[in-house]
């Protein structure tokens, strides 16, 4: 068996772009429920995941972190909004403005992401080449 770290970066990428596609889904849902009574937004937390797992590798260069990372645990958070605002009076919590915002947002950090990860296979493939 050969170890290599050359997709350690490209692995927490995809992590990333999965689940950017994955919250841009949450948010086409939020913004498709904004007329149902009661509807409470889901939203979905991976930065805070991907914080924390790198965070247990204090003092240690990013390649070095990207090494140790445990993928399997750079799943994203799926949680409902519970807050005790409400934007209407029959209880649901959805703004569309803020959920198209946030939907737009989201849209360009997947391209940012998908586009990284094409770099980092052009430089393997200059490396090989």
């Amino acid at each position: 068996m050969i170890y290599s770290t050359a997709f350690d970066y490209v692995n927490v990428l995809t992590k990333a772009a999965d689940a950017s596609w994955k919250r841009e889904s949450i948010i086409t849902n939020n913004i498709s429920n904004v007329d149902t009574p009661g509807y409470k937004r889901k939203d979905l937390n991976f930065e805070s995941v991907l914080s924390e797992e790198l965070g247990r590798c204090k003092h240690k260069s990013l390649d070095r972190k990207l090494g140790e990372l445990d993928l399997s645990k750079l799943t994203p958070n799926v949680y409902t909004d519970h807050s005790n605002y409400s934007y209407r009076l029959d209880g649901n919590n959805v703004d569309i403005d803020t959920e198209n915002v946030e939907l737009a947002s989201e849209r360009i950090k997947y391209e940012g992401l998908t586009s990284s990860i094409n770099s980092q296979f052009d430089r393997m493939r200059k490396a090989i080449g």
